[in-house]
């Protein structure tokens, strides 16, 4: 089961959307809409991460980051940041306080999904979902490793995300700008047809001797991973 998060923000637009996104990556997820109702519902549902805003009613994020860290109960509890706070100082502060990690506001999803696994790495390893694996075909995150049967699968970096994200979500079928975004960024301009050449590259990387293609091609929509998808 996925690690349970809390966000702890007082924006409903924004909490709602990481609630969304964080879910679809395999968390769970709870919401708090101020710092006093951060701090009673960590006693209630002790999340494995907080994600805090900075700024909150009633009891600020960096109040109650430090009222956390000075309990032995909720001390090793990790913690992010989340502000539009972008000041070396006001960083600096946060990490001070004892936060894990700290991300500005505007941020990408895929940014902050790889920061909260790299704090849960540290911190609760079996949480992390470091291994991902769809039929014969194990990934490996943190060693950057993917197998399919009993032979290794070289694959580049691009090959490599692109082939997690369609894991995270068998059967689902990703559009093109859903892959674009995912995987490169929604900041990074990149042609939509890209996709359909580095997925061309994950499939003959992923397909030798004979082996099914896992990889279906939905016209007019995108891709998915489909174990019953016909030779």
């Amino acid at each position: 089961m996925g690690a349970r998060i809390l966000v702890v923000e007082d924006e409903e637009a924004i909490s709602q959307l990481l609630a969304y996104n964080l879910e679809r990556e395999g968390f769970r997820v709870d919401i708090a809409r101020d710092g006093e109702e951060g701090l009673v519902a960590v006693a209630e549902t002790r999340p494995d991460l907080l994600l805090l805003d900075w700024m909150l009613p009633k009891v600020s994020g960096v109040e109650l980051c430090r009222q956390l860290r000075a309990r032995g109960e909720t001390r090793e509890i990790p913690i992010i940041m989340l502000t539009a706070r972008g000041e070396e100082e006001d960083r600096i502060r946060g990490l001070d306080i004892g936060a894990d990690d700290y991300v500005t506001k505007p941020f990408s999803m895929s940014e902050l999904v790889a920061r909260i696994r790299a704090v849960l790495r540290r911190t609760a390893p079996a949480l992390a979902g470091d291994v991902a694996t769809f039929a014969d075909i194990v990934l490996d995150r943190q060693a950057c490793r993917v197998r399919r049967g009993k032979r290794d699968v070289h694959l580049g970096p691009t090959e490599f995300r692109l082939l997690d994200v369609l894991m995270q979500r068998p059967g689902r079928v990703f559009s093109r700008e859903q892959l674009l975004d995912r995987v490169w960024g929604h900041d990074v301009y990149v042609e939509v047809r890209t996709v359909d050449v580095h997925i061309g590259r994950l499939r003959k990387a992923l397909n030798t001797a004979g082996d099914r293609d896992p990889i279906r091609t939905v016209r007019s929509s995108g891709y998915a991973l489909d174990e019953t998808y016909p030779d």
